[in-house]
């Protein structure tokens, strides 16, 4: 029995950080917002940042866990895998329930930016381990991709209007102090607590199966840590917002590169493995590239495209695991 409970037990554990994780990551997210909007920084500031950062929380500290416990390969892998999932399964899933009309979309400079960010990531892999000053460099990347993308909008703003009107994502005018405390406090209680559930439990289960950390982050952390960039892609298919499907996707992206695996590599030198130089990375990337149509060339993403890119990712996941 207790052979039995041992891996049972490992995958409530990395099922319940995950659940953690999420849940904390929103309630962080909503109390930041709203405690900053109260302090009077403006709105256009606060999306920009407080909710990037915010979203991306559980993935970072995933992988600040994971360095910290020794299996840097959980981290590198979630970012990676999370990457092409974010292309493949996250855009090809909703497409499968209702075309994406991405025709209408104009994100051809942010592709662009996530291109460049994506080869950055990939040039800094090649030297065989990100150490402080690559983290250096991939943030210093964001902090020049965020600036430009604030001047666009300020820019935009003041030819149309002049007015800070924007509406920001977990903002509530109702939220009163007590409750934006208690926001803050429980997501910054759970996503450590999260964090550390999911890494000793899917390094656990790793080694349980004879399975490298980095196929567990490239796979189980990397599809769980993708959920909510999933969600809202298909709430926003199914709005008919295919802008927010694709803007989604291609922010994820870039600050998945830049800025957590940038902060991960100041917290601890991450080891790339030779599988990462041969394969995944160039997977990363061909999946990015599988964009420009629907970029460059206003194609819909359709059903039948839906089928293609799940095809693709679950060919990669056989690949991978066998």
């Amino acid at each position: 029995m207790p052979d039995m409970f041992g891996p049972l037990q490992e995958w409530i554990n990395v099922l319940l950080g995950l659940v953690i994780l999420l849940l904390a990551g929103d309630s962080l997210v909503k109390g930041a917002v709203n405690m900053s909007l109260r302090l009077g920084v403006p709105a256009l500031i606060v999306s920009l940042t407080i909710v990037a950062f915010g979203t991306s929380a559980p993935e970072l500290l995933i992988s600040i866990q994971a360095i910290l416990d020794g299996v840097p390969g959980i981290a590198l892998g979630n970012v990676v895998g999370s990457n092409t999932a974010n292309v493949l399964l996250v855009l090809g899933i909703p497409a499968l329930l209702a075309t994406m009309h991405t025709s209408e979309c104009n994100t051809r400079k942010s592709y662009l930016q996530m291109i460049a960010a994506t080869l950055l990531f990939i040039a800094l892999c090649f030297t065989g381990v990100l150490a402080w000053w690559s983290g250096l460099i991939l943030l210093a990347a964001l902090s020049a991709m965020l600036g430009h993308a604030m001047l666009e909008v300020k820019r935009h703003r003041r030819a149309c209007s002049g007015i800070d009107g924007e509406e920001v994502e977990g903002a509530d005018p109702s939220l009163g102090w007590g409750k934006i405390v208690l926001f803050l406090v429980l997501g910054l209680i759970g996503l450590p607590l999260g964090a550390n559930l999911l890494v000793d439990g899917a390094t656990t289960i790793a080694r349980n199966y004879g399975i490298s950390e980095t196929v567990i982050g490239l796979t189980l952390v990397a599809i769980g840590t993708s959920l909510p960039e999933l969600a809202t892609t298909v709430m926003a298919a199914m709005r008919r917002q295919a802008d927010v499907a694709l803007g989604n996707v291609i922010g994820s992206n870039m600050f998945n590169l830049l800025g957590i695996i940038g902060i991960a590599a100041l917290v601890g030198p991450i080891p790339v493995d030779p599988q990462f130089l041969m394969f995944d990375l160039w997977v990363m990337l061909g999946a990015s590239l599988l964009l420009i149509p629907f970029v460059f060339f206003r194609k819909d993403i359709t059903r039948i495209w839906g089928v293609i890119l799940s095809i693709a990712y679950v060919t990669y996941l056989v690949v991978v695991l066998v």
